[in-house]
């Protein structure tokens, strides 16, 4: 049984079927990867390129929010007659060049591209801004050394380190071949907790594991998953669903039915539901909003069409 599979015992029944998406998506990457290798002769894929990119105001919402939903961005606002931009744009290139696409840099002329600037209320140049999960966390003003920049940029990593994935670099035994991991003892007890209906056990083996391996994907489809269950084990679906259309701000109700489409498997549904609420929200609402819409992110896989698809439509709802 799959970590992510929690549909089998009778207790949650109408669960998402998350493991079987999991497996197909996984299919169909190792097909696409032996695709582009055979087309290259076998020689390896190039890295991907792109840790530099000049945005715009026609931009914005695809480069820096969409990107930001899986990678931080890093908003560097300059201007062509700022003196301090010219002694710290090179050093933000150089580090976005070291971090091989760990962070993106975003460079915004804000005489070219007014509107972006207005929007993130910038009242001086240079700025920079660190956007991830389309919100900005943090930043600073002025020229910076390298060291200070460096060591803001290793703080934010940091502190983000929990919701991005492992650097690909996995460890290979002699013969170049990659190790098969042994399944995690948790992994194993939450399974058994699953299949024995006891989402409080199932919920804190997960949670173990997160604290040691805080980017292990099926753990965070686990925890997730469970999370979704413990929610709507004592919902009526048709109540909730029936007062949601009848209340379509009220942003309770909306993540409520939000998570029994889900349950039920209308994930797209489920999504679109939330990124409309986030449209019609603002403020401590439509944060709630967003945020609740992240965490049913969680439940599939990071490469799920409909987790692509819901991200795009959340960034283009926020800017």
């Amino acid at each position: 049984m799959s970590p992510a599979d929690f549909t089998r015992p009778a207790s949650l029944q109408g669960a998402v079927d998350l493991g079987a998406r999991k497996q197909a998506l996984e299919a169909q990457a190792r097909r696409e990867a032996a695709a582009q290798q055979a087309a290259a002769g076998g020689a390896p894929a190039a890295p991907a390129a792109g840790t530099v990119i000049d945005v715009t105001d026609e931009t914005f919402a695809t480069d820096v929010i969409e990107r930001s939903m899986r990678t931080p961005v890093i908003l560097d606002l300059w201007a062509t007659w700022c003196e301090p931009c010219k002694q710290l744009s090179p050093i933000l290139e150089k580090l976005a060049a070291e971090a091989a696409g760990r962070w993106v840099l975003a460079k915004v002329d804000v005489d070219a591209s007014p509107q972006i600037s207005g929007a993130l209320q910038v009242q001086s140049i240079p700025t920079v801004l660190a956007v991830f999960q389309g919100q900005a966390v943090t930043g600073f003003q002025g020229a910076l050394p390298e060291a200070q920049v460096r060591q803001w940029l290793d703080q934010l990593m940091q502190a983000l380190a929990q919701y991005l994935p492992p650097t690909p670099d996995a460890p290979q035994d002699e013969q170049g071949a990659e190790p098969q991991p042994q399944t995690d003892p948790d992994l194993l007890a939450a399974e058994k907790a699953i299949e024995e209906g006891d989402l409080d056990a199932a919920a804190a083996a997960y949670e173990r594991l997160l604290a040691r391996s805080p980017a292990d994907p099926d753990a965070k489809i686990g925890l997730a998953g469970v999370g979704l269950v413990r929610r709507t084990q004592d919902l009526d679906p048709g109540a909730v669903l029936r007062r949601a259309a009848e209340n379509p701000s009220d942003v309770e109700l909306q993540s409520q039915a939000a998570d029994i489409e889900m349950l039920g498997g209308q994930v797209d549904e489920a999504f679109e539901r939330l990124v409309q609420t986030v449209r019609r929200t603002s403020g401590d609402d439509r944060d709630r909003v967003r945020r609740h819409l992240l965490g049913l992110f969680d439940a599939l896989p990071a490469s799920d069409p409909s987790v692509a698809k819901a991200r795009r439509s959340l960034a283009s709802a926020l800017f």
